[in-house]
């Protein structure tokens, strides 16, 4: 089964309670769920490219890529600002990065120590600042701290999901 296309997804974002604590276990289980998807695969299939579409490891690398972003828009939306910062949609960091010449744990480790800082940050939050909001610049809709965090928990499972499609293709 094929998933949508992230940038052909819709959100809804209409949870009054908080449950950012949910949200922050979820981005915590990303590093050991990136380790799980690609334990005991070759270079071969970690490095292989279908239909054009990024390998395993420019997923991780991908992810690893747009750690800064959710990290800044956290700072957007404690700072007050309108608009969340923009993300490059050309993912052109994740082009150049050359992700495939780099060592799957050493891609890993680094995601995790930038992961951890993100989930630093959101422990530290108070209850106020969970329902501080900012406009998402491409989705045109105010996006909360726990509603901003929500997209990117789905976002790494969106990437985890696509792993797991090019090992269903790569190995069968």
């Amino acid at each position: 089964m094929k998933q949508i296309k992230w940038f052909d997804r819709k959100f809804n974002f209409e949870h009054s309670q908080n449950i950012l604590p949910s949200i922050i276990e979820r981005l915590r289980a990303t590093p050991l769920s990136l380790l799980a998807a690609v334990e005991g695969l070759d270079r071969e299939i970690l490095t292989a490219r279908v239909e054009e579409n990024w390998s395993i490891l420019e997923n991780i690398g991908h992810l690893l890529d747009l750690e800064g972003i959710w990290q800044g828009r956290l700072e957007d939306i404690l700072a007050g600002e309108s608009y969340l910062r923009e993300a490059d949609l050309s993912n052109t960091k994740t082009h150049e990065a050359q992700h495939n010449a780099k060592e799957t744990a050493e891609l890993i480790e680094t995601f995790r120590i930038s992961r951890k800082k993100t989930v630093i940050a959101l422990e530290q939050l108070e209850e106020a600042d969970v329902f501080k909001s900012a406009l998402h610049p491409r989705l045109h809709q105010p996006m909360r701290t726990q509603d901003l965090f929500l997209f990117v928990a789905d976002h790494d499972v969106h990437h985890l999901a696509q792993i797991t499609y090019l090992k269903r293709l790569l190995i069968s």
